[in-house]
Parts: C-alpha cells; sequence; structure tokens
C-alpha cells in the first residue's frame, strides 16, 4: 500500500523519457534503454539511502522531520515547501495519468478527460474527508493486480519476442520529424530528467515506519527494498518492450495512439481482456498513488503547523479525526493544476521532479550530519551511503534544474522560496503573538462597566437589551440611536415607552452610519480608561437559518467594525420569534438572572481579562469552561490555572470538536436553572493588527457563536485583547 505511489510512476517514466528523445527522432529511441538503466542505478542508491534514514528514524522519518532536527529551521522549512509541493503535483500527474490510461482504451472520452480528472479529485477527497483509510484490503487491490498484471504483460511480451519477431506496436510505422539536427547531451540530460519520474514516491514508506508491525524498521526496510526491486524490474521491462515492440510516440501523437505502456499491452495482449484489465489496474494504481498524497499533505501540513510554519488551521481534525482543511486545500490546488495544464502529463511532470529531488537531497544531507553527531554503531558505513545519496541526488537536481527550467521548471524553483518566505513569516508572527499571550507581570484590567444599547427600533427586542443592560448593574448605561431615514415613528414614541431611559441620537457623518457609531463607542472608550465598554446589539431572529442574518448584515458589519476597538465587549443578544426549539420550555420574557460560562482555551492573559469582566456582571456564577480536544493543552491548562481564577470545569470531547459539546453543555445549564436565568457565554479573544493577520488564526470564536446564536436564553460576548495596541502595551 505505501509502495502504491512509487509503483504507479513506471506506467509514465518510459513515455516521458521518450517524449523527450522524440524531439531529436526515431533514431533517438536507442538510446532509451541505456537512459532507463542509468535510471535504475540512481534509483537503487535513494533507495540504499532511505534505508539507512529507517533505521534511524523507526518512528518515521520524512524529509522535513529528518532536515528540521539535523539541519535547522531554514533546510526544514525549504524541505516542506518542497514536500507540498512534490504530495500537490503527485495528485495532479496521477489522476492526469490514471485518466490518461483510460483514454488510451476509450478514445472517445478524450476531450472530457479534464472533466474526468477533477471528478476524480473530487471522489478522493470525499473519501479522505469521511475517514477512509489505505489500510483496507480494497485500496491495496489494485496495486497487487497491476503488479501481476504488468509482469504478465512483460512475460508474454518477452516470450512472444524468443522467435525473433517481436509483435508490432500500434505506432510502429509512424515516422516522426525530429525538431533538432542532432542528439545533444542536453536532449539526453533532459531525458533522463523526465525519466527520473520513476522515483517519486520512494520517501512514502520512510515516512510511514510507525505502521509497520514489530520490528518496524526491520519491516519497512525490507518492504522498500522489495519495492525497489519490483519498481525497476518493471521500469526496465517497460522500456525494452517499448523498443522491441518498436513503440514510436511524440507530443502531437500521444493522444492518437495511447499511452507507452497503453500500446505495449494492447500488442502483447492482442488487445484482448488481458490489455483491458492493465488499463483498469493502471488507471486503479494512479488513483491509489493520488490517495497516498492524501494521507501525506494534511499530515505534513499539521507538523508544519505545530512548528508555526503554516497557519494553524490545518492542524484542526474533523469529525472523521481527519485534517480536513489539508484535504481540501490539496484538492483545489491539484484541481487547478489540472485545470491549467489541461490534464496533460507532459506537461505537468515538468514541474513535478525539481521538488522530489530537492527533498531527497536534504534529507540524505540531514542523514549525513546526523551520523557525524551522534557516531552510532554502524555509523561510518551509513554515512557512506547517505553521503553518496546526497551527493547524486544533488547532481540530479542541478542537471533537472537546468535542463528543464524553461520547460515549466522554473515555476516550481521561483516557488518554492516563496513558500519558505511565507512559512517564516507565519512562524515570526505566532512566535510575536506568544510572546505577547504569555502572562508577563499582571497587566492592568479595567475595573468597572459601562454599558451602551443600541437601537434601530421598538420591540421586545430593544426591551430585553435594555433590561439585560440594568441587571449587569453597569457604571453608566447609555441607549444610543444613530438617525436614519424612516425612524421618526422611533423618535416619537420613544420617550413614552422607555421614559426612564432617554434615548440618544448622534447625525451619521457624511452619510456612514456605521463609521459614526464606531467613532462613537472608540470614544467613550477612549474617556474611560479604566471601564470595559459593554455593546450589547438586541437582534430579533426569526427562523433557526444563518441566512436570515446574512439577508440583514447590519448586525455582522457593526460587530466587525467593534471587534478591533479597545476595551469594547461586544454582547449579542438575540430574542427569538418562533424558534421552534422544545428542548427547554423558557419563557424569553422573563428574564431575572444569568450564569456565566468564560470559555478557556489556555490560561492567558485574553482569559484573564474575560474572568475580571465577568465578576463585573453581578452574575449568580461565574465557571470558566476548557474542552478536551487536546491532553497537552488541557494538562497545561490545569497545572496553570489558579483557584483565585474561579471554578474550572473540563468538558469532555471525545471527538475533538468545539461547538457540539459547548451546546450539550449550555443546554444543561439552561435545563438545570431557574426559569429566566440566561447563560452568558463569554469568548476571549486576542485581536492581530490587520485583517489579513486574522486569517492565520482559528476562527473558533466565529464557529462557537454561529452554533449558539440561535440557542434561545443565550448571550455572547466577545472579550477582546488586542496584540500591537494599548491594551498589549501595557502588559509589556
Amino acid at each position: 500500500m505505501f509502495a502504491s505511489d512509487a509503483l504507479s510512476s513506471v506506467a509514465y517514466a518510459t513515455e516521458e523519457a521518450m517524449l523527450v528523445l522524440a524531439i531529436a527522432g526515431v533514431a533517438a529511441f536507442t538510446r532509451l534503454v541505456p537512459i532507463t538503466l542509468a535510471i535504475a542505478a540512481l534509483f537503487t542508491i535513494v533507495i540504499a539511502s532511505y534505508r539507512q534514514t529507517i533505521r534511524a528514524y523507526p518512528l518515521g522519518g520524512g524529509s522535513f522531520i529528518v532536515s528540521y532536527e539535523n539541519l535547522g529551521l531554514y533546510p526544514g522549512a525549504v524541505a516542506g515547501a518542497a514536500l507540498l509541493t512534490d504530495y500537490t503535483l503527485t495528485v495532479a500527474v496521477s489522476v492526469s495519468a490514471g485518466t490518461a490510461a483510460i483514454t488510451s482504451a476509450i478514445p472517445v472520452t478524450l476531450p472530457y478527460r479534464v472533466l474526468i480528472s477533477i471528478f476524480f479529485v473530487i471522489l478522493i477527497s470525499i473519501a479522505n474527508l469521511r475517514g477512509t483509510k489505505e489500510s483496507s484490503t480494497v485500496f491495496a487491490l489494485p496495486t497487487y493486480i497491476f503488479v501481476a498484471t504488468v509482469f504478465t504483460m512483460l512475460a508474454v511480451g518477452f516470450i512472444e519476442c524468443l522467435d525473433g519477431q517481436c509483435p508490432a506496436a500500434l505506432s510502429a510505422g509512424l515516422e516522426i520529424d525530429p525538431e533538432v539536427g542532432a542528439l545533444t547531451l542536453f536532449l539526453l540530460l533532459r531525458a533522463f530528467a523526465s525519466g527520473s519520474t520513476a522515483l517519486t514516491g520512494v520517501e512514502a514508506i520512510a515516512d510511514g515506519v510507525q505502521a509497520f508491525r514489530e520490528p518496524k524498521a526491520k519491516n519497512a526496510a525490507a518492504t522498500l527494498a522489495i519495492m525497489a526491486a519490483i519498481a525497476i524490474s518493471m521500469f526496465v521491462g517497460i522500456s525494452t518492450l517499448a523498443r522491441l515492440f518498436n513503440v514510436r510516440i511524440s507530443e502531437d501523437t500521444v493522444d492518437l495512439y495511447g499511452t507507452v505502456l497503453s500500446q505495449i499491452g494492447r500488442a502483447a495482449f492482442n488487445g484482448g481482456v488481458g490489455f483491458w484489465i492493465l488499463q483498469v489496474a493502471t488507471a486503479g494504481i494512479l488513483y491509489l498513488a493520488a490517495n497516498t498524497a492524501y494521507q501525506d499533505f494534511p499530515r505534513l501540513s499539521a507538523i508544519l503547523a505545530r512548528h508555526k510554519l503554516m497557519p494553524r488551521q490545518f492542524r484542526n481534525l474533523g469529525d472523521r479525526l481527519v485534517f480536513s482543511n489539508g484535504i481540501l486545500v490539496l484538492a483545489f490546488l491539484s484541481s487547478l493544476l489540472i485545470w491549467i495544464f489541461g490534464a496533460e502529463v507532459s506537461r505537468l511532470v515538468q514541474l513535478y521532479v525539481v521538488g522530489v529531488f530537492l527533498s531527497f537531497t536534504l534529507s540524505q544531507l540531514g542523514m549525513v550530519r546526523r551520523w557525524l553527531r551522534t557516531r552510532e554503531a554502524g555509523w561510518q558505513r551509513s554515512i557512506v551511503i547517505n553521503a553518496i545519496g546526497a551527493t547524486t541526488t544533488a547532481v540530479v537536481l542541478v542537471v533537472i534544474s537546468f535542463v528543464k527550467f524553461g520547460h515549466g521548471a522554473w515555476i516550481i524553483i521561483v516557488a518554492i522560496p516563496l513558500i519558505v518566505w511565507g512559512m517564516l513569516s507565519i512562524r515570526r508572527h505566532y512566535l510575536a503573538v506568544a510572546d505577547r499571550l504569555r502572562l508577563v507581570g499582571e497587566p492592568p484590567i479595567p475595573t468597572s462597566n459601562r454599558a451602551i444599547v443600541l437601537s434601530s427600533h421598538t420591540g421586545r427586542a430593544t426591551q430585553r437589551a435594555i433590561e439585560y443592560a440594568e441587571m449587569i448593574q453597569p457604571a453608566a448605561l447609555t441607549v444610543l440611536h444613530v438617525r436614519e431615514p424612516g425612524d421618526e415613528d422611533l423618535l416619537d414614541t420613544w420617550d413614552r415607552l422607555y421614559p426612564s431611559h432617554p434615548l440618544h441620537v448622534i447625525e451619521p457623518i457624511k452619510n456612514h452610519p456605521f463609521r459614526t457609531l464606531r467613532d462613537f463607542v472608540a470614544q467613550q472608550a477612549d474617556e474611560n480608561p479604566d471601564s470595559f465598554t459593554t455593546v450589547v446589539i438586541p437582534e430579533l431572529v426569526r427562523r433557526r437559518r444563518l441566512g436570515t442574518l446574512l439577508l440583514h448584515p447590519h448586525g455582522l458589519i457593526v460587530k466587525l467594525l467593534l471587534l478591533f476597538l479597545t476595551r469594547v465587549v461586544v454582547t449579542d443578544l438575540t430574542y427569538q420569534r418562533n424558534s421552534g426549539l422544545k428542548q427547554v420550555e423558557l419563557k424569553q420574557d422573563q428574564v431575572h438572572e444569568q450564569q456565566v460560562v468564560v470559555l478557556t482555551a489556555d490560561v492567558t492573559i485574553p482569559v484573564r481579562r474575560a474572568l475580571a469582566y465577568a465578576k463585573l456582571l453581578h452574575a449568580d456564577s461565574v465557571v470558566a469552561a476548557h474542552l478536551d480536544i487536546d491532553p497537552d493543552q488541557r494538562n497545561r491548562v490545569l497545572a496553570n490555572w489558579d483557584p483565585d481564577f474561579g471554578e474550572l470545569q473540563v468538558l469532555e470531547s471525545p471527538y475533538r470538536g468545539i461547538t457540539r459539546p459547548l451546546i450539550r453543555y449550555v443546554r444543561r445549564l439552561r435545563r438545570d436553572a431557574p426559569q429566566g436565568t440566561l447563560v452568558h457565554v463569554i469568548i476571549p479573544e486576542f485581536v492581530v493588527p490587520g485583517y489579513r493577520s486574522q486569517l492565520l488564526h482559528n476562527q473558533t470564536a466565529f464557529a462557537i457563536k454561529a452554533s449558539l446564536l440561535f440557542e434561545p436564553g443565550v448571550v455572547l460576548s466577545s472579550v477582546p485583547w488586542h496584540l500591537g495596541g494599548a491594551d498589549a502595551n501595557s502588559a509589556l
């Protein structure tokens, strides 16, 4: 199963070398077998090198881990970037090659190869999002059938050639006009570079050592050797039969006559059942190779995110305990490549091998450094093997970069440094955020609370918001309205309906009511630096759908604008009409008290501020709640928790979800509380400067708000702490 990626590469490696040789005409095909043997020798060297990696890293040693631990951050980031491009291209190339096997057997499907390829990308993505694993025998079956069919084809082909009369391929009589005057060394090197795609996927076994039975390292090394023997035998055999069957192929004729492997199979099996089995098995193993990348890309992305080199969203596990964000990103990028390059394998391969050999080289250099540092038993032999591997792959990398630069490799050569730059920028951002969030000293926390209730109409939602504001006993209470067209009825009836709370009306500046509102709240917060400013936003929710809020986005705009104001707490108070919920019978019109729940992911300054704010609300109870989605994080919270902070409850989350366990907990609180009790969920938020920086952080707060917005009797408040602003500066 781990070998599917490497074994599948032989399905198109010979073809890619021949497409380059075709530039010099038919006579250049005589160099195919020598080039294949040279690639086989390189294959052997790389396999020997990775066997040493398996020995040194029995729990799995991908290029990133080896490079990061032995060469440092920057080489590790380069290796990570190379692997990300490698896995993305593995999906694009493998799926396109699998589709080529289909179109070679059924030519009428050729015009739809892009759609077919993207369809299979979507299908594989859905399977992985649902938690499908490669461990199933069903996933291994295409590999066994492919290997058996190819060796059967090779045996039949060589037997038929024993009498000196080999079967002729469909393209045997094809004349190919040379595009160059002679077969140059540069062209030979290009053919070697294209054929080197046979080495892709070699690292998969070294990455997955932990999946083998004990003794893991020994079994993984043996599997790697067997896989190499099978792959090299098939590769050399396919190239040899291509020459014996007189296969001729060029960029202009590959769609007409089919792939090299399909032509050999059609000639060897005389177009019978064996040919169709070969094509189905080829498509199956190629799609399975793409599925292997779906295991590695999300896992590598999560590892890079753990090292702060990628956005932390890549560490999120979905309901099926898979890294769903990594799967979705891989599906999008690979589909984009398939669409841009028309699902043509020969065009995609030009981008492929640069990242492959870059990761090979860094991994082997890391192993050399490791042997020099540890000097374990047998290190002298191992260091020689890895040094040869590093030197060989480095030379091949230089050759590939040179000969393929103008044919598409420049895209990867430019992309990898950009990806590394992005990774290092992300890491600097996260480290800066971590420094600011770390509790150093006692930051000043506002000691009082002032409330502003926004009002755009009269009604039960507004009445409820005023009642809530009175219940929390703020130092000052202002009911605010920004004048707008058609609000005459509101102004005429307000004093009669709410005589104890006069309406403070402000005129919009230059017809910008939202900006006017933001400026007013900011002014109030600046004039009262020792107080929290709570902005209560009453919302009337008619149906249990987020779409109803999108149709009336004013509340969302206000919340977004206020999020970036210092010491401003945004409280969302929904009033539900015909909610239809029967879990808890609660008369929304009768609100007498509240139970406050402060969400606590870690013991940081934002959490401390949220707890301090909760104590200013005059609530009947204040509880800190931690969702148990990460054992290390849970233990860190328990170790750092001070009893003076208040009661801490750990909520179980067996599937590492956030919203569902929280909803169950809130409903249980409401069910057990006296009638007329609000459950007030406070969300500590740290706000980084700039909207773009927000994308690097989990939008957990947004997901929580969206999930609890339609829960009757629930109040949501965001207590922000601004990094880089007055809040952060006061804590340093």
